[in-house]
């Protein structure tokens, strides 16, 4: 790729990066995706063609490396690709063209909600403070204003927002927007709702660790597993009264699998039983229906055995009568 020429000796030459890098970019950014924008910023003021294999052995990164580092950089419009190569891209140009262009289309009824622009400007001022030092970056205060209007939290459930990522070490946008989207699915928009939805994953937490126990996974569940489990909860309204049926009739089988569980379940939820007393009732019943058909089965066969024994006799009878004719 193909870099501009800054005139300036190396030796009086600088890199400048704009402070919103490091409030905004920074923290998403990997060691090695870091140490390659670096040195492409560097080299930005030169006028050569480098090559990826030259940046290679420069970095001391695989060339894997480098490609993954340049497909984020480019997602991220850090760089832009062009015919002979990437243009470093103007972040505070950038970040300013975000920032404003939205609030050209500002409604006048947010503008006239004073009271609660009030309120949840403390609550941004809260989340600043806290979670980013008092330095967040300005495209933040637009995407909480969306995330604000899409969802309609509340100011305790905002900060509750960013408390949660910011525990778990992903405070990145893309981390936030997919727990605020979730938690927005899930209808909670105050303090309550948000507390009750704790609740339930608590208790979903502890009910997939009980369900692991009980099947032996002492490495714990896959993904796949637990998707099964939160379907058995929330979509079909079972609690462990009932999972624990199915578990029971896991000992009936030398390798039962999730698959097996879920299609037993699933079974009693098609045929609407509700409550663990319907369900025991119809494996009962289920029990006696398959008895019977054994014990049908097997008086047929003994019927026709005790036939085929009598129409051998009559046969021998037969023959035995011609012989003596």
């Amino acid at each position: 790729m193909k870099l501009e020429q800054n005139e300036k000796p190396l030796l009086f030459s600088q890199t400048i990066l704009p402070d919103i890098f490091f409030a905004e970019y920074l923290p998403e950014m990997s060691g090695d995706c870091l140490k390659l924008y670096l040195y492409m910023a560097f080299l930005s003021k030169y006028n050569k063609t480098v090559k990826l294999n030259d940046l290679s052995k420069k970095l001391s990164l695989p060339l894997k490396t480098i490609n993954e580092s340049i497909d984020f950089l480019e997602k991220k419009e850090l760089i832009l690709k062009k015919t002979s190569g990437y243009i470093i891209v103007n972040l505070q140009e950038v970040t300013l063209n975000k920032l404003y262009s939205p609030n050209l289309t500002a409604s006048e009824d947010k503008v006239k909600s004073t009271a609660k622009n009030k309120s949840r400007a403390k609550a941004i001022d809260h989340i600043n403070n806290m979670y980013f030092q008092g330095i967040m970056s300005p495209s933040w205060y637009n995407d909480i204003d969306i995330w604000f209007q899409k969802y309609n939290f509340d100011e305790q459930v905002m900060i509750a927002l960013f408390d949660y990522c910011f525990n778990r070490s992903a405070l990145h946008k893309n981390y936030v927007q997919t727990v605020a989207e979730a938690w927005g699915n899930n209808k909670i928009k105050t303090w309550t709702d948000l507390d009750l939805y704790y609740q339930k994953q608590e208790k979903m937490q502890k009910m997939k660790k009980l369900i692991a126990k009980k099947l032996g996974k002492h490495n714990g569940l896959t993904q796949y597993e637990e998707a099964y489990i939160e379907k058995w909860i929330f979509d079909y309204g079972y609690d462990m009264d009932v999972i624990e049926i199915a578990l029971k009739r896991t000992t009936y089988k030398q390798a039962p699998t999730f698959e097996y569980l879920n299609n037993l379940i699933s079974d009693w939820y098609d045929r609407n039983l509700k409550k663990p007393q319907e369900i025991l009732v119809f494996i009962e019943q289920r029990k006696k229906q398959t008895q019977n058909a054994k014990d049908l089965k097997k008086n047929v066969t003994k019927t026709n055995y005790n036939q085929r024994n009598y129409d051998n006799l009559d046969f021998l009878y037969a023959n035995n009568n011609k012989k003596e004719a």
